[in-house]
């Protein structure tokens, strides 16, 4: 394993070796190697790169290192910085993932059930992508997610920048057992009274997180801004609706018949989580 001591320095190891791959906590990919998915022909690790480990003020933003730990985003701190990045952080799973997992891991992992994937697409959040020579370019997170945008050989994740509400913004997700584990659905709400929005991306239903902007912007033309910022149960009800219907559709309906098809009882169950999720986030939030 070769072990940089800065972010070019790994840029270089990793141009150098084409078939290495990059490791921070270790969390999803040793549960790879282990069952047996990869077999990495060598490692660049990432765990003495101080300078992605910590975050800094920039243009009314946050740039967070993308070695930044699921446990260190769970502080006090920071959660007073992003409260839903920090909720998501410490929903992450046991302390010793927590511990180990870090954010830049969460993105370029890219599993679905990732817990910070959904508030970073609803903070609107981008992505520094380091590369060869000290350049540097910044992509929108939603894009890399997509597969639209994608690494270069040789690039990685250094810096994740975050726009800076000071607002309410929640994360809540639902589990297939009781504790810390996989999520099942995901939802992240975010308020922007600057810009009368609301964002919500719903994660953990998909190969990515998915934004139901028609709901967004129906709930928002409802909220008095520049008043208590409250919505009646009722509309409340309505937005988780809207939301489960826009992330997991009813099926087309069939050539022959055209009569609507029906979605099968795990799948109906997932919507109405997504729907109680998309409720009890936006209600959060208001609150």
């Amino acid at each position: 394993m070769t072990l940089p001591g800065s972010l070019d320095e790994a840029v270089a190891a990793l141009a150098a070796m084409p078939a290495a791959v990059p490791v921070a906590g270790g969390t999803d990919l040793m549960a790879a190697v282990n069952s047996g998915l990869l077999r990495p022909a060598a490692l660049v690790g990432l765990g003495r790169i101080s300078e992605i480990r910590g975050w800094q003020y920039q243009d009314g933003h946050a740039l967070l290192g993308a070695g930044l730990t699921h446990a260190r985003m769970g502080r006090p701190d920071f959660a007073a910085l992003i409260p839903a990045l920090a909720a998501a952080a410490r929903a992450a799973g046991p302390p010793q993932i927590r511990n180990a997992g870090t954010l830049g891991g969460n993105i370029a992992s890219a599993a679905p059930t990732g817990d910070a994937l959904p508030v970073l697409a609803a903070l609107e959040a981008s992505l520094v992508i380091a590369g060869p020579g000290g350049g540097r370019r910044e992509i929108p997170v939603g894009r890399l997610l997509a597969g639209i945008e994608l690494l270069h050989p040789g690039e990685l994740i250094g810096y994740v920048r975050v726009p800076l509400l000071h607002a309410p913004q929640t994360f809540l997700k639902a589990t297939g057992r009781t504790g810390p584990g996989r999520a099942t659905a995901s939802v992240a709400v975010v308020l922007d009274p600057a810009r009368r929005m609301v964002r919500c991306a719903v994660g953990a239903v998909a190969p990515m997180p998915l934004r139901p902007y028609d709901a967004e912007h129906w709930v928002a033309s409802l909220i008095d801004w520049d008043g208590e910022r409250t919505l009646a149960p009722e509309a409340l009800t309505a937005f988780g609706d809207y939301v489960a219907a826009a992330c997991i559709p009813d099926p087309v309906p069939a050539p022959e018949s055209g009569e609507p098809g029906t979605l099968p009882p795990a799948v109906l169950h997932l919507r109405r989580t997504v729907a109680t999720l998309a409720r009890r986030a936006l209600g959060r939030a208001l609150a």
